[in-house]
């Protein structure tokens, strides 16, 4: 009688051991995450992510637009309407020119200052240009777009095989004059920057073509000299050039946009601690792994013993 009972114990015992042993097994401790954990992805960061301000991008006129005015027969040059252009009363000559402002982005892509609301640049001019409207001295306010009908009239850098100048996309903004007679002296001074948002605007320098036409396969950063360099003047002499033409662009650039780049960082110190927490999941599954495969092991030795008892009756 004591050994049936002890037997049947035995087994009760080994049967109620295997299902607590199975239940433990397959259901995780309370508090433990089972769950796969969800990774934390670095932020897409756009190209554009790292300017304050966007490219403004404005075809050149082609003929028969508003602003198309003449190109040359001979394919050296093609010409734009600027509402700001000047001719001389009266005419003293064919000497004519530019002065022109290019606002970049961080990029080196021409912007319209809509990130620089409320800021002028200022362009001291000489004495040959008192009689202009626009000039004594040249003044640009940003954005262009709010205060002028054109607010890029020239397509002053890079190239386009279609075209003699220009690569096809408006860039600068500018004063045009005319009727300069041969020996005048066109001065300018340096760059002025003022109003809410002149920190934010760097003057990188200056490309200037005297007495010839505009080339404009040149680079508005890596070409651009200090003021001291280019003199800040040009004088008309038919003797050395066959078209009396100056031209001059001030090459502005917006700062690094600090602010963004901040923003960011900020993304990838998310996307560090992200990573971390992550790892600190990884632990807590690979934990919970354990324990399941433990559960496991112990049901298979259950059933070893039960086995065993059953052989010995």
């Amino acid at each position: 009688m004591t050994g049936e009972f002890s037997l049947t114990s035995t087994r009760t015992v080994l049967v109620i051991t295997l299902c607590v042993v199975l239940i433990t097994g397959v259901i995780p401790p309370v508090g433990s995450s089972a769950e796969v954990p969800q990774s934390v992805d670095a932020s897409v960061v756009s190209p554009e992510a790292n300017v304050s301000e966007s490219a403004y991008e404005e075809p050149a006129p082609e003929r028969g637009d508003q602003y198309f005015e003449a190109a040359d027969p001979n394919g050296n040059w093609i010409s734009y309407t600027n509402p700001r252009d000047n001719y001389r009363s009266p005419y003293l000559g064919d000497g004519s020119g530019k002065i022109c402002v290019t606002l970049l982005n961080e990029a080196g892509e021409p912007v319209v200052g809509e990130s620089v609301p409320n800021t002028t640049v200022t362009i001291p001019t000489g004495d040959a240009l008192t009689w202009h409207e626009y000039a004594d001295p040249m003044t640009v306010e940003y954005p262009l777009t709010d205060n002028y009908e054109w607010p890029l009239d020239a397509d002053q850098f890079g190239t386009n095989a279609d075209l003699p100048q220009g690569d096809g996309y408006m860039d600068s903004h500018c004063i045009e004059f005319h009727g300069h007679s041969e020996g005048t002296t066109v001065e300018y001074g340096d760059v002025q920057i003022e109003g809410d948002h002149a920190d934010d605007i760097e003057l990188v320098g200056y490309v200037e073509q005297p007495n010839d036409d505009w080339n404009t396969s040149v680079d508005p950063i890596a070409d651009a000299e200090p003021y001291e360099e280019v003199g800040g003047n040009w004088t008309y002499r038919s003797e050395k050039h066959e078209r009396l033409h100056g031209q001059v662009v001030a090459v502005l650039q917006l700062d690094a946009a600090e602010g963004q780049v901040e923003a960011n960082d900020g993304d990838a110190q998310s996307t560090d601690s992200g990573t971390e927490m992550e790892s600190d999941d990884d632990r807590k599954v690979e934990d919970v792994d354990m324990t399941s495969g433990f559960g496991l092991i112990a049901a298979i030795i259950a059933l070893s013993a039960l086995t065993l008892a059953r052989y010995r009756r």
